[in-house]
């Protein structure tokens, strides 16, 4: 057993709603970590199904797991917040409840970020799909291995909607502690789509050096079922909102400026294009014309099938290479 007396290397931090079928697993791919210390923080965001029973019964035999009972529904950055504050580890891993990861993964981060000095570290993930389709290793390894350092330049460029081959988004990073908290850098509670770009975001523009490892240790399931999220109107004026704030708050260098308006650039014709699909259903004539008036390239995307662009529009925001499966939301 390992010495609690002393800060383990690693708190892995897993906001948990209603995974009782799912968080096992993700937990015990935790402890199951070789070559590090460590400790797991399930935060329950008032579950209501046995979330906490299941995570109860892990912890009474394994004192490196501890639960946190949230009193209210906080959503999925306030429920990682929490456990942020929570941990002790020197660094902290964000694990989602329904995703596993490789024993190898922290060692090999870890090793890579401390070798670098830096603040950041992301891997390379695997999409598996409980249907049954083949495995899918998201970034080719000699992608990555051509880019050791994660810019933010980059970062805001894979991030386009519309334009983007390769989302590092979807990376799951791991962080110093002690830079989150001298940085105040925590998850957006007041937006529940995009809370991971934005503290990534705000993690480099801050300063803090992220490396990349080009092997997948991080295991993203897509779960077979019927697609039950749908991109709106208001998760892309959070999503302007929250750039907006985050330009208010960093400098950013001129590569790093000309990406965030390409970016700024795609959110608005997202907003426009959801507000002519919208006028187009309430058969809005007046409505229509205004947006296309507005913004022309709107247009653009209905050379396609309307349902064709808005999957791929909500496939780019919620889940990698989804064809029929989703990821669960965590909160």
């Amino acid at each position: 057993m390992e010495n609690l007396t002393s800060p383990p290397d690693i708190s892995f931090v897993i906001a948990a709603y209603n995974a009782a079928d799912t968080i096992e697993a993700a937990v015990q791919s935790a402890l199951d970590q070789q070559g590090v210390t460590l400790e797991v923080i399930v935060v329950d965001d008032r579950s209501a199904d046995d979330t906490i029973p299941f995570v109860e019964a892990i912890a009474a035999i394994d004192p490196r797991v501890r639960l946190l009972a949230l009193e209210e529904n906080r959503g999925p950055g306030g429920a990682r917040n929490a456990g942020i504050e929570a941990a002790t580890g020197r660094w902290i891993a964000v694990l989602d409840s329904d995703d596993v990861i490789r024993p190898e993964r922290s060692a090999c981060m870890m090793c890579r970020a401390e070798a670098a000095n830096a603040d950041i570290a992301v891997d390379n993930l695997d999409v598996v799909y409980t249907d049954g389709r083949p495995m899918e290793t998201m970034f080719p390894e000699e992608f990555l291995e051509e880019r050791p350092v994660l810019t933010l330049e980059d970062f805001i460029s894979s991030n386009i909607l519309f334009r983007s081959t390769f989302n590092f988004g979807y990376m799951k990073p791991m962080f110093r502690r002690d830079f989150l908290n001298n940085e105040a850098l925590r998850f957006r509670e007041d937006i529940r789509i995009g809370e991971d770009y934005i503290l990534l975001a705000s993690a480099l523009a801050a300063g803090g050096l992220c490396v990349i490892e080009p092997k997948p240790g991080y295991i993203y399931n897509i779960r077979e079922g019927s697609i039950s999220r749908v991109l709106e109107l208001h998760h892309v004026e959070a999503m302007m909102r929250a750039d907006e704030e985050f330009l208010s708050h960093y400098t950013l260098l001129p590569a790093a400026m000309d990406a965030q308006q390409a970016r700024a650039r795609s959110l608005r014709l997202a907003h426009n294009f959801l507000t002519l699909v919208e006028n187009i259903k309430r058969r809005s004539v007046l409505g229509a014309l205004k947006t296309t008036i507005r913004d022309p390239a709107v247009l653009g995307h209905l050379r396609m099938p309307i349902a064709v662009r808005l999957r791929r529009l909500r496939d780019a925001v919620f889940a990698p290479a989804a064809n029929t499966g989703v990821k669960r939301q965590i909160s």
